[in-house]
């Protein structure tokens, strides 16, 4: 069966959206295509035209659409599998998937499962959720799988521990007795960290010296995190090297927090967090007391930066400077609690190839056409119209 995960709602999930497919987000070990990958050959995705040169759609003349926000279980795969021609299943009238040649599920046949579906509703869920998700993926990987072993210099509780091939672990203390804990290929920890799961680390991802983490916490492939992290998702290739505080927050890629940045991941007064939602255009409750920093891709803090409780971030945005900026900041802006001024595209491009160049990765013209267009369509969020 050929897969395509449709993006839906697309608004409700910006800024990390912006960049990427909802499948493309990371929660638990994996992105939602990588879950999906362990149950299908063939997944690719259904998004907006301005990424799909980087993400794009393979059909065939049957297709199983599933929307992208969904998040897959065996028994969710069985009736996935129970799918006819012609047919869509529903939940409380939210597609869910359905079988058909082309993208068209307004003629279908309606199916209502009530099973339970696990599904990314909003953005706090990736961290909401990221206990459920690690502890789901690590039992998926390591299935006949052997790990690596551990040095003896390192203190162990807890059995579920799973490194990689070429990992590094050094004089640290790995507690997974609250969840598991995988350590990706390459990876590295260095001496005096102490983690406790659920947390995973991607290939290439190094903890630095003394780093603390709580569960549940993962990142994605080639990080560099340092100082205390808890509950906290790096999408991939960014860093927060240094001391400083990071809670029930989501990184993207290609981002940068200097030294001492700190993030508030609750209020004073223990209220619910309110965070600004680009679909409804104003600031959301998130019926949560714990909330903390949401950062786009290619964003950037200087030193000592503040991040005041439920901030989010654009994308290609530089915050420095003392106080703490305003808990909404637009997509290219430069600045901080002062004032911002605009981050022009042309320079926002000449750093992101110079940053993609340390990876020696390429920054093509896929994805400097996927920067051209954020930075024009949010345009009216920094009055530059």
């Amino acid at each position: 069966m050929n897969l395509i995960l449709f993006d839906n709602n697309r608004e409700n999930y910006y800024p990390l959206s912006f960049t990427r497919p909802i499948a493309d987000f990371r929660i638990g070990i994996f992105t939602i295509r990588e879950k999906w990958e362990k149950y299908y050959k063939s997944v690719s995705v259904k998004t907006e035209g301005y990424l799909s040169d980087k993400f794009p759609i393979k059909q065939t003349k049957d297709n199983l659409w599933v929307s992208a926000k969904i998040l897959p279980t065996k028994i969710l795969i069985t009736e996935l599998e129970s799918l006819r021609v012609g047919e869509i299943l529903e939940k409380n009238g939210d597609v869910i998937a359905f079988r058909s040649a082309v993208y068209d599920p307004d003629k279908l046949i309606k199916i209502t499962t009530h099973i339970e579906v696990d599904s990314l509703e909003n953005l706090c869920d990736i961290f909401n959720d990221n206990d459920r998700e690690i502890k789901r993926d690590f039992s998926l990987l390591i299935k006949g799988r052997v790990s690596q072993s551990l040095s003896e210099n390192n203190t162990v509780l807890g059995k579920d521990i799973f490194i990689e091939k070429g990992a590094k672990v050094s004089c640290s203390i790995l507690n997974s007795e609250s969840g598991p804990i995988y350590i990706g290929k390459n990876a590295e920890i260095m001496e005096g960290s102490i983690i406790r799961g659920p947390f995973s680390m991607g290939e290439n991802s190094v903890l630095k010296m003394g780093t603390k983490i709580y569960g549940a916490t993962s990142l994605g492939p080639y990080c560099k995190v340092g100082g205390e992290v808890n509950n906290s998702v790096f999408f991939g290739y960014s860093s927060k090297a240094h001391d400083g505080f990071l809670g029930n927050s989501v990184i993207g890629e290609w981002c940068n927090l200097g030294a001492d940045s700190n993030n508030s991941n609750l209020k004073n007064n223990y209220a619910n967090v309110k965070i600004w939602n680009y679909k409804e255009e104003r600031f959301i409750n998130t019926d949560l007391q714990f909330c903390g920093l949401i950062m786009g891709d290619h964003s950037k803090c200087g030193i000592n930066t503040m991040f005041n409780t439920g901030t989010i971030v654009g994308v290609s945005t530089n915050i420095f400077g003392s106080g703490f900026p305003r808990n909404f900041i637009p997509s290219f802006n430069w600045g901080g609690a002062a004032g911002f001024s605009i981050y022009k595209l042309q320079k926002a491009l000449e750093v992101a190839e110079k940053v993609f160049a340390r990876r020696k990765l390429s920054f093509d013209k896929a994805e400097q056409g996927i920067l051209t267009h954020v930075y024009n369509m949010t345009k009216h969020y920094r009055n530059e119209l």
